[in-house]
Parts: C-alpha cells; structure tokens; sequence
C-alpha cells in the first residue's frame, strides 16, 4: 500500500472516528450541560436524537451525490460543514442554540459518511481493502468507548475554563486537519453514469426514513402515542412509493440503483448490518442502566467496562485485519457464534451473582464480548460491499450506513418492550438486573439470527489484485 493511500485512509478513518466520538462523547457530558444551560428534559434528548435523526435523514441522498459530484469533494464538503458546526456547539449559550448546531453537525456527518465507505471500496483491492474495513471496523469500536471516557475526563479537566464546550471545541483541529491532508492525499472518483440528483427520490426516501426514525426514537418517551404507530404506518407506505419511483427511473439517473441488490451479498449484509444495529442499540443502553443502577457503579466505573469491552473489540478487529479477508464469512459467523455463547454466560451470572457480581468478576467475558463485536463489524462492511461496482459504492455505503442507524432506533425502542417493562423505570437494583438479563436472552436469539443471514455472504475471499 502506497504511502499516499495510507495517508488517505488514515484521513476517512479519522472523520468516522469523530463521528462515532460525537455521538457519544455528550452522554456523559448531559448532566453538566443541563445544569449549565439550564435545559429541560426534552432538549437533553433532542442533543443525541437530533444529530441521530439529521445522521441518518441524510445518508442515502448524500451517498448518491458523491457518486455524482465526486466522493472526495463531497467528503470536504462534509467535513467542513461538521468542523464548523462543532465550533457552533462549542459556543452556544442556549439549549437551543446547542440543538440546532447538534443538528446540523449530524448534517456534516451524514454527507461525509458514505464517502468514507465508498472511498475505502473505490481505492482498495483484495486483501489491503479487507484490512482497510478491518481498520473501519476498530474506529467504531474505539470512538464508542473513548468518547464515553473523553467526555467525563473533558468535562471534570475544566481546560482554559471551557467547561462542556471542549468536548465540541476538540473537533476543530482535527476537523481542519481532516480538510487539509483530505484534498491533498484522497483521490476522486464518480460514477460514470450518475448525471443528476434524484430530487424526488431524495424527498421520499427522507420521509420514509423520518417516518420510521422519529416515532422509534421519540415514541417510548410519550408511552407510545398514536401519532407514533401513524407514522410506522405512513413510513411503509412510503417505502413503497419510493421503490416504485425508484424502479421507473432506473435508466434516468436512480437515489438509489437496484441492480445493488441483484445479488445475496448487498441484501444479506444490509438485513444483517441492521440487526447487528438494533442488537448493539438494545445492549448498550441497558448495559449501562444495568452497571450504575443494577450494580451501583459510579460513571467512572461503568465507564472502565466500556473500555475493557473495548479492548476485546480491538483484538477481534487485529484478527480481522491479519486475515484480511481470506476467511470471508466464516469469521464474523465465528464472532456471532462466540458472543451468543458469551451472552448466555452473562446472563447466568449476573442471575446468579445479583449485586455481587463485580467488574473485575465480569471481565474476562467483556473481553470475549468485545472480540466477538470486532470479528463482525469491519467484515460485515466488506463482504456486504464486495460484489458492488464501483460507480455505485457511493449510493450502497450510503444504504448500508443507514441501515445501522435504523438498527439502533429500532433496537433502542425495542428497549421499552425488553427491559423498561420490567424495571418500570425504577432505580431499584433488582429490578434493573432482572430487566438487563431478559435483555441479553433478546441479544442471543439476535445474534443466533445474524449468524444464519451471514450464510447468504461470500462463502470465499474475492481475488483481486492489490491496488492502492
């Protein structure tokens, strides 16, 4: 791999990482952000869900227009947009100054996102691609836990007496350095035969997806009202006029080109992108009530099982990235077979041990968890990916990234019917562990699921030769 690609990769890798980092780097940060700008429950969670909400509005339009306009000036473009916006956050002095900037931040992120994807497919070959999403797969596992980490120890260092802010303000340097070495060292790239956006393409495949995004992430909140069951509905019907549309305009220039799909890898791999979202969604925050109110951690301490889980991600994505591919399937089948067994074996002992169950005492299965996580995600990407061409990568990197943002809203919904039903939002340690071990039952058929779909992915590593 030429040192100019190392470059170019180092540079898409690292604006995923601040995406990832964005996302989660406020959830620690909420109680002094509340405090400090004096914000009211709702706009607490309009922080998270309205840059998930822009995120995931704008992937598969944005996707499309780097296969039209050029992936890497359309990655500059975003990577702008979002050093900007963070420069916003940083300096609001209103909860809702701070919800608009944290909107168009998701903005930034959902234009620069699929060309990140797309640029790795487009620039890589055979075994230096496999490595390349193996590499992807290892940012999403190290922003996830390091922006929990960053934005406590940000927020309690009170640098230059910035408080909150610099947990926005850090991304203003990287942003730029992103801006800088991306025009100099990414390469361009269309696709041939994309002459002009699909305006009501665009418009239907964003409403469909605020149909599905906004009642599955606003709806367990209001104790799902009507109007959240209308839009479900209204999100098929959608759904169904935009497929059509999309099929009568298959010669003229498609949002979306559905010959993607022709194959079993595209399918396959989006159905299992999107189960592997709801499944992560689903964990995630009831593993956390579960650390602080089921165990009594302090957030430092939840915050170290984070990293620890982390950690085991990172040695799952080394294999990832050492096999580079030449496992195809068999790999992350291997990591969904391991953490379902895991998964079972947490859930034994946290219903045995109860509130005597340490961190220490979990360890060693968080370590195996998360190598589990890491043999799945950076491989998903690729094998999902591999029998797309690349005049195309753009609009399938923006399907699959959309994909695991409906995963996780619909996996965080679901969090109302697994565990909420049981806790019934009690502090009550008891009641969150029982909640918690009826979550991880839910993540092991998940996960039995996600090993029978990936059966449809390459069954071989594709031989091609090394490029880049």
């Amino acid at each position: 791999m030429a040192l100019s690609a190392k470059i170019a990769l180092a540079v898409v890798l690292v604006a995923g990482l601040m995406n990832v980092l964005d996302h989660s780097v406020v959830l620690n940060a909420i109680p002094t952000l509340q405090q400090a700008l004096g914000a009211e429950p709702a706009q607490v969670q309009w922080l998270t869900a309205g840059y998930g909400l822009a995120v995931a509005l704008g992937l598969i339009t944005c996707g499309r227009l780097g296969d039209i306009y050029g992936r890497r000036r359309v990655f500059l473009i975003g990577a702008s947009v979002f050093t900007a916006a963070s420069l916003l956050c940083g300096i609001a002095l209103s909860p809702e100054h701070l919800v608009a900037a944290r909107v168009l931040q998701g903005a930034g992120a959902a234009i620069m996102l699929p060309q990140v994807l797309a640029t790795v497919h487009v620039t890589f070959d055979g075994e230096n691609r496999s490595r390349a999403f193996g590499l992807y797969g290892a940012i999403l596992s190290l922003g996830s836990a390091l922006g929990r980490v960053l934005g406590g120890v940000l927020v309690q260092a009170d640098l230059f007496g910035l408080g909150w802010r610099t947990i926005f303000l850090i991304n203003l340097p990287i942003g730029l350095a992103v801006v800088v070495l991306g025009r100099r060292f990414i390469i361009e790239s269309t696709a041939e035969k994309a002459e002009r956006l699909d305006i009501v393409g665009m418009v239907l495949s964003a409403l469909a997806v605020v149909l599905i995004v906004l009642p599955l992430t606003e709806g367990p909140s209001h104790d799902w009202p009507l109007w959240s069951f209308v839009m479900l509905a209204a999100s098929f019907l959608i759904a169904g006029i935009f497929i059509a549309q999309q099929r009568c305009r298959q010669h003229r220039s498609p949002l979306v080109v559905l010959s993607i799909f022709r194959g079993k890898a595209f399918p396959a791999g989006l159905c299992a992108q999107l189960l592997f979202g709801l499944l992560s969604g689903m964990f995630f925050i009831t593993w956390t009530l579960y650390l602080q109110r089921g165990l009594d951690m302090s957030p430092i301490q939840a915050a170290m099982a984070f990293v620890l889980l982390t950690l085991g991600e990172m040695a799952g994505v080394a294999v990832a990235v050492r096999t580079a591919g030449r496992l195809a399937r068999r790999l992350p089948q291997t990591g969904a077979v391991l953490a379902l067994v895991t998964v079972v074996a947490y859930a034994a002992l946290v219903d045995g041990l109860q509130d005597e169950l340490t961190l220490l005492g979990m360890a060693v299965l968080l370590l195996v968890l998360g190598s589990a996580f890491g043999m799945i995600g950076g491989p998903l990407a690729d094998l999902a990916l591999s029998e797309i061409p690349e005049e195309n990568a753009g609009s399938a990197s923006g399907l699959f990234s959309t994909s695991i943002h409906l995963g996780m809203a619909l996996g965080t919904a679901l969090t109302a019917l697994a565990f909420f039903s049981v806790t019934g939002g009690s502090f009550d340690g008891a009641a969150n562990r029982e909640g918690f071990t009826g979550v991880l039952w839910w993540i092991a058929g998940a996960f039995a699921v996600l090993w029978g779909l990936m059966f449809f992915l390459p069954g071989r590593a594709k031989v091609e030769s090394e490029a880049g």
